[in-house]
């Protein structure tokens, strides 16, 4: 019921305070929107980052990959992977990089806020690996900056979690 709460506020919040500060949701690149280029340059930056980390996971030491999930767990997982993308990209890359944006610049927010969606893994999951979120973090990051939109952010996020469900290097 927690996590239910935590996810409408991280999926909802951003909305409710645009709505309250009277500003438009474009303001936070709060917009479903693929600009021109963004969907191959999503691919681009999917195509560069995925390949080599499977290999990295195929050597993982002490796990049989990929993972082996049924049907059923499988479609669950990759659900909620795009669910998670979703609103993880709308309150990180959509609100708090927006948010930061206006105080220390582009650069400075996409590192920032894609350390504190890192460490928003690690609530949910102790393991140091999740730590690891942070470099796929500056890729959503640039790609909310670069289009103005988190739709091309929540693509790349939706498919690295479609990734994890055979490659991630835990059990």
């Amino acid at each position: 019921m927690m996590a239910m709460f935590v996810a409408a506020t991280m999926l909802y919040g951003p909305y409710l305070w645009c709505r309250f500060r009277r500003e438009t949701f474009e303001t936070y690149g709060l917009r479903w929107t693929l600009p021109a280029g963004a969907l191959k340059e999503t691919a681009l930056w999917t195509a560069l980052t995925l390949p080599p980390l499977t290999f990295i996971a195929l050597g993982w030491p002490g796990l049989s990959l990929p993972h082996s999930p049924s049907l059923q767990t499988a479609t669950t997982q990759i659900t909620a992977g795009f669910v998670a993308a979703i609103v993880e990209e709308t309150f990180f890359r959509g609100w708090v990089q927006s948010l930061l944006s206006r105080r220390l610049g582009a650069l400075p927010s996409i590192v920032v806020a894609s350390g504190l969606f890192a460490l928003s893994h690690r609530i949910v999951r102790p393991e140091p690996i999740f730590l690891a979120t942070f470099f796929p973090g500056l890729v959503m990051g640039f790609l909310r900056h670069r289009h103005g939109s988190v739709a091309p952010a929540a693509l790349y996020h939706g498919l690295g979690n479609i990734w994890a469900v055979w490659f991630f290097p835990l059990p």
